[in-house]
């Protein structure tokens, strides 16, 4: 028996890390999304499918998945176009400022756009800074409904935080495309319309199918933004409306359960379509990326400045609503204060966010580098069986939204210890946790496989347990993968909505994200949730130039499916 775990790399330590990972995963991540397809289905001890029946005979309902849908493809189509012709400029051509340009792409993700939301309203509102300037100009005699009753104010919000995913899976994808079977091309006569729809399209087709299946997912389970907007008829909201009654209306089951089939239904798509069409390698071929000229260079400098400007638009929103002392009837400030920076750390319920926040982002990053290292070390450093369903489960929280896991851990451990009721700050920690493993275990898989294992074997040749030549050995080794990685996860969990506005209920327990949308309701509220807000963009700024600078190139494979 000891011959054959030994003969698969299980270890009594191994196989500790692998039962405790499987406990993890099985508890907080597998059994919710049972309990929550059992109770879609099983109603009073019954098999039914009613709930699912009442969304498609129910016009209300069935008008709120149509919404979502529409959304989710509006979002995709209208980033694709932004994304494509960036992308193949990035991928296909050199420039002088290409490297400050290409930095300038991922600006745009340091706001949420749940953040951004707060000060668009304020902007592109009827009477906001937009409309009011157009008629100070004479340019139109009444205010235009910018924000098309919501929705268009959700799309718009989500496309210039999301475009920077799709321009990197695009480039990506351009980047591997062999740049030799183009030439073949061109040198039959074919013209860059025929090239990009024949050759150059098809090739590139898997890397965004994937990017694509991102944003769509990405734009469809969002709740923070509709509730900003006030966009209610979509699934996220009418689940977060839900939960009053989670118990009593298997409905909030049944939308979570029809969100889970699409997401993973989708993410599988997209991963046996990238297996099953492999990219053709890049060949090497002199003169694969070409110089612009002069013109081009110039050309290319205007577009790329003019989307980041266009997209930098919430990011000023926010930024000028939150110094406005005084802004009625007029596109700017008449006066402007500091005060609500000051607020934000005087009042109690952002004071309280604010410390809840740092608390429950510190403790879940360090569960996810214990845990993301255990995770890297058994992939890359055993033989173990079944490695491919860690990795999967690993992965997986990369396609199950916030909002699911969120919703299932309420209904799931409703009247036990861990109650969100009772106090969430469990399962917030262990949510944002789980939501954010996945960029750390490839931060520290990217290290794993840097870090040759000659060191580590060399260090168990002289006596060194496998366990502490890892400890010190490796892990000094990748210690700025790690960093890189921990500082992406307390980043992101800072700004955590779904599971922030679902999972706390008292105010006492509120993180940042669900101080600012109570705030929404006050009347100086959005002017102090804006000062939480560009607080929050530089946290994460900072979080992301601090991963950039240590991940290189590498920075993108944590953004990609």
């Amino acid at each position: 028996m000891g011959t054959n775990m030994r003969a698969l790399d299980l270890s009594p330590g191994r196989l500790a890390m692998i039962l405790c990972l499987l406990v993890f995963f099985g508890v907080f991540l597998i059994y919710p999304l049972i309990y929550m397809t059992a109770n879609a289905f099983i109603v009073n001890g019954k098999f039914t499918t009613e709930f699912f029946r009442l969304m498609i005979t129910d016009p209300t309902q069935w008008n709120t998945i149509l919404n979502s849908v529409n959304l989710g493809l509006a979002v995709t189509l209208v980033t694709t176009i932004i994304s494509l012709p960036m992308a193949a400029v990035m991928a296909r051509h050199e420039f002088r400022g290409k490297a400050l340009l290409n930095g300038l792409v991922l600006v745009p993700m340091v706001l949420p756009p749940f953040v951004g939301a707060v000060g668009m309203r304020q902007m592109f509102a009827r009477f906001g800074s937009v409309n009011l300037w157009l008629l100070d100009l004479g340019l139109i005699d009444q205010p235009i409904d910018w924000l098309g009753g919501g929705m268009l104010g959700v799309v718009i919000m989500e496309v210039l935080h999301l475009y920077p995913i799709m321009f990197l899976n695009v480039t990506a994808a351009l980047a591997n495309v062999d740049p030799s079977l183009e030439e073949a091309a061109r040198g039959v006569g074919a013209g860059r319309v025929s090239l990009f729809r024949r050759i150059t399209f098809p090739l590139m087709l898997p890397g965004y199918f994937a990017g694509a299946v991102i944003v769509f997912i990405w734009a469809f389970t969002d709740l923070g933004t509709p509730l900003v907007f006030e966009y209610r008829q979509v699934v996220p909201v009418q689940i977060f409306d839900m939960l009053s009654d989670v118990h009593e209306n298997p409905m909030g089951y049944a939308l979570v359960v029809l969100m889970l089939v699409m997401t993973l239904v989708f993410f599988g798509l997209a991963r046996n379509f990238m297996s099953g069409h492999a990219m053709m390698s890049r060949g090497h071929v002199t003169g694969a990326s070409s110089p612009l000229s002069r013109p081009a260079t110039i050309a290319t400098h205007v577009a790329f400045l003019g989307i980041t400007i266009l997209a930098l638009i919430p990011h000023f929103s926010v930024i000028l609503t939150s110094i406005a002392d005084r802004w009625y009837m007029t596109p700017l400030p008449s006066l402007y204060t500091s005060k609500y920076y000051a607020m934000v750390f005087d009042h109690e319920l952002t004071t309280t966010s604010i410390r809840n926040s740092l608390g429950l982002s510190a403790i879940s990053t360090a569960l996810d580098v214990v845990i993301g290292i255990w995770i890297a070390y058994l992939l890359t450093r055993t033989r173990i069986p079944g490695r491919q369903v860690l990795d999967s489960l690993a992965m997986l929280p990369l396609a199950v939204p916030g909002i699911i896991i969120a919703f299932g851990y309420v209904g799931t451990f409703s009247g036990t210890f861990l109650d969100a009721r009772n106090n969430p700050v469990p399962l917030l920690i262990i949510a944002y946790a789980v939501r954010r493993l996945p960029y750390m275990v490839r931060a520290a898989y990217a290290g794993f496989q840097q870090t040759s294992v000659s060191l580590e074997e060399a260090a168990q040749n002289v006596g060194a347990s496998p366990a502490r030549s890892i400890r010190r050995i490796t892990i000094p080794l990748i210690f700025a993968n790690l960093v890189a990685g921990g500082i992406l996860c307390f980043s992101f969990a800072m700004l955590e909505v779904s599971d922030s506005l679902i999972l706390a209920f008292e105010q006492r327990y509120y993180p940042i994200t669900k101080a600012i949308y109570n705030l929404m309701t006050r009347p100086d509220g959005p002017f102090i949730a804006s000062a939480m807000g560009v607080i929050g963009m530089a946290l994460l700024m900072a979080g992301l130039l601090i991963a950039g600078r240590v991940l290189g190139r590498r920075m993108g494979e944590l953004f990609r499916a």
